[in-house]
């Protein structure tokens, strides 16, 4: 962390008079197995580290990075970015961002622990992995692919406007895909454990849910056409907020591509419905002590009992909308600028657990995995439709299953029928959290 921040301090240093200067310097190690047949398929350890260079000089930006911290690379890239700047398109909003009153939040979000750990370790906790789902149920056939992966991170910004912010995170995860078969026919299903290093990881819910999606989907087959009650799985519900975050962007609205623009404090859903980002929280996977420009990290009311309040706001898109950043800016690494993202979206959930929601359904049906959600989802006028497939509610108990069926409604109107949030909140490596949610009078195309 310390050889980081040198770094970054050494190139912010060499501002020219007028220029601001922002440095982000990275490193990170990651290790990758996959397992086949109780065997090693792939295995890979790799460490990167390098730097990203943005240079604003007369409203006018310039940007260059580095993939090693050699310091002839490193000045060869301000360089670059210094050379970029002056080729640049003027634009009176860029800027970098200068410190406000927020602290940091103190987060564990890193595990010393994870380092001890051997190759042969984790190795071994994949190889356990498909050793326990394929005798989890006698149908489960084959294990498609049995995973382990761990990333360790730091990185560090700095400016010579003043921002100053190192953090630190580590990661680690099992998953699994089961093959299922009975009567010749086929089914899959994956399930998957995260945590921050390897004790956190839950061998027998990993292995246990890939079984149970790919066995319970047995003997599936197209349902009748019907509007009905859709009660969704929590990795669907993460899909669904991960799309809807997108439109609660202020660079999107700024853009005209958000189905929110212009409805502050109107009720855009359910009462039922709040929605904040919290990177804060230290269960989400997306949580980190500053943002991607080193502003500490806050939590953002977005709805609040289904009235909009907000949107998520970096430096530039809060100057271009005259408010103030909501430290949501966010990188893909110090190859990219920043832009604006949610981190770590939280539904707040009801009291009831996801059997409890089934008994309170007549007709309906649970939706356990959805697909062509790239192409059947609209973010700007909010269309949405998408295969699915899962289980049909009958009498507030799960019936058949079902498959190759079209979910169809809006967002908006998703989100003004919510009838029900369920407490199985269930974090993962996406930018929102899962919990199963009850939405009425979604149109469902099967036979």
């Amino acid at each position: 962390m310390d050889d980081l921040e040198i770094i970054a301090e050494k190139i912010v240093s060499q501002a020219r008079p007028g220029e601001e200067i922002e440095a982000f310097v990275a490193w990170d190690e990651e290790t990758s197995i996959r397992v086949y047949n109780s065997a090693i398929e792939n295995l890979s350890k790799s460490q990167s580290n390098g730097v990203g260079i943005r240079i604003v000089n007369n409203h006018k930006q310039g940007f260059a990075w580095a993939g090693t911290l050699d310091p002839a690379v490193i000045d060869f890239a301000l360089s670059e970015a210094r050379d970029n700047a002056s080729f640049a398109t003027e634009d009176k909003f860029l800027g970098l961002g200068t410190p406000d009153d927020s602290s940091p939040k103190e987060l564990n979000l890193w595990r010393d622990e994870l380092a001890s750990h051997s190759t042969e370790e984790k190795v071994s906790l994949a190889l356990d992995l498909e050793s326990r789902l394929r005798n989890s149920d006698k149908r489960i056939k084959s294990v498609e692919s049995a995973n382990y992966g761990d990333v360790s991170s730091i990185a560090s910004v700095m400016t010579n406007t003043g921002m100053k912010a190192t953090y630190r995170q580590t990661f680690s995860f099992i998953a699994a895909n089961a093959i299922a078969v009975e009567n010749e026919e086929t089914q899959t299903g994956g399930g998957y454990s995260v945590g921050r290093t390897l004790s956190e990881l839950d061998l027998d819910k990993a292995a246990q849910d890939a079984s149970v999606r790919a066995t319970r989907l047995l003997g599936a087959s197209k349902p009748p056409s019907a509007k009905m009650t859709v009660l969704f799985d929590p990795q669907v519900t993460t899909t669904l907020l991960a799309i809807i975050s997108g439109t609660l962007s202020g660079e999107a609205v700024l853009k005209g591509r958000s189905l929110f623009a212009g409805r502050i404090q109107e009720q855009v859903a359910s009462p039922i419905v709040s929605l904040v980002d919290n990177p804060t929280n230290p269960s989400a996977f997306g949580a980190s002590v500053y943002d991607a420009e080193g502003y500490p990290s806050r939590s953002t009311n977005l709805i609040l009992e289904g009235a909009l309040q907000g949107f998520l706001y970096d430096t530039y898109s809060a100057r271009r909308a005259g408010v103030s950043t909501t430290a949501s800016a966010v990188r893909g690494g110090y190859s990219s600028t920043p832009g604006v993202g949610a981190r770590a979206l939280f539904l707040t959930p009801g009291t009831a657990i996801q059997s409890e929601l089934i008994a309170s359904i007549e007709n309906g049906v649970l939706v356990q995995s959805i697909s062509g959600v790239h192409s059947g989802v609209n973010p700007i006028s909010g269309d949405f439709s998408v295969g699915a497939e899962g289980l049909l509610i009958k009498s507030g108990a799960l019936g058949k299953p079902v498959k190759e069926f079209t979910i169809a409604s809006s967002l908006q109107r998703m989100l003004q029928e919510v009838v029900a949030v369920g407490n199985d909140v269930e974090w993962i490596p996406s930018v929102a959290a899962g919990v199963s949610l009850v939405v009425e009078g979604i149109s469902i195309s099967g036979t």
